[in-house]
């Protein structure tokens, strides 16, 4: 028998070190892939939350603002009102000593 020598390929050699490493690549970057999804679906959670509640907010400000119009409204009415009947009708308070105040007698039954 002949000894046969066995001539070994330093490619061959790194080839398996080169599949793990690989294989440990991908893992790391699926797992990094999976955890920017759950941060994303946290965000958005988040941001949503936050979106209604400003929502909420507007609401609650647009019915205040609705209040207000109406309150400004009846004074606004209140003044022209005074205005009319100075200008159209020649309305006037009459000075104090044109005033008489009229008090009537009390009854016994509301004593």
């Amino acid at each position: 028998m002949k000894n046969q020598e066995q001539t070994v390929d330093p490619s061959e050699s790194k080839l398996p070190l080169k599949r793990n490493l690989s294989y440990a690549l991908l893992v790391v970057l699926v797992f990094t892939s999976a955890m920017m999804v759950v941060f994303q679906v946290f965000e958005y959670r988040h941001d949503y939350r936050q979106l209604s509640s400003l929502n909420r907010e507007k609401e609650a400000l647009n019915a205040e603002w609705g209040r207000l119009l109406i309150e400004q409204q009846t004074f606004g009415a209140t003044a022209q009102i005074g205005t009319r009947a100075v200008t159209q009708l020649r309305m006037y308070s009459p000075p104090a000593a044109q005033t008489v105040v009229i008090s009537l007698p009390m009854n016994p039954e509301q004593k």
